[in-house]
């Protein structure tokens, strides 16, 4: 979800085969560098492996750019990694956030095979994304302050998660500015 030159990004804690919980502190939000995330959602091993392979591209373009990846260059990469696995494709749904120009906030989503859903506001994704939907419609404000997003990103996660049995054990919420990454860990009903 976007503020006023920030954004924040959320995944539930649960790792889960089926109804069977494994782990109740899985990490999903991956920091690419200080101005872009990656989330991934969907299998556990497909999700570590395109994040190891998205490290090492973006480790190479810095060595040859010598510079960061703004993070729509970024989500071209992504999009174009997934492409390129299409008939036999990882079971992921990446979500993309961070900072480009001016400090403007960017956040897309894409589908297992790269095609990408660009936002203004918020965008979702995995199993509980029917019910984040409702809830990111309800609750976001345009240009909110960091503090406000924060609320706000966790209030809608919480409430989500929690009419999901696939999802929850509370949260992850990453809220960036251009000076400062806040990390907090959200506790859940169950915790």
């Amino acid at each position: 979800m976007v503020g006023k030159n920030c954004f924040a990004i959320a995944s539930d804690r649960r790792l889960g085969v089926q109804l069977q919980t494994i782990a109740t502190d899985f990490q999903r939000i991956s920091k690419i560098h200080d101005r872009v995330f990656l989330g991934l959602s969907g299998l556990a091993t497909d999700a570590q492996t395109l994040y190891q392979r998205l490290v090492f591209r973006h480790k190479l373009y810095q060595l040859r750019e010598e510079r960061d990846m703004k993070p729509e260059t970024f989500a071209n990469l992504v999009s174009a990694l997934l492409y390129e696995k299409r008939f036999g494709p990882y079971f992921c749904q990446p979500v993309i956030a961070g900072l480009g120009d001016e400090d403007k906030p960017f956040i897309c989503t894409m589908d297992s095979i790269g095609a990408k859903e660009l936002a203004k506001d918020f965008v979702v994704a995995g199993t509980a994304s029917e019910f984040l939907y409702g809830a990111c419609e309800s609750m976001f404000k345009e240009d909110m302050e960091p503090e406000e997003l924060f609320e706000t990103v966790s209030q809608a996660l919480l409430s989500s998660v929690d009419r999901d049995c696939l999802s929850g054990w509370g949260g992850h919420v990453y809220v960036v500015t251009p000076t400062e990454v806040k990390e907090r860990i959200l506790k859940g009903r169950m915790d």
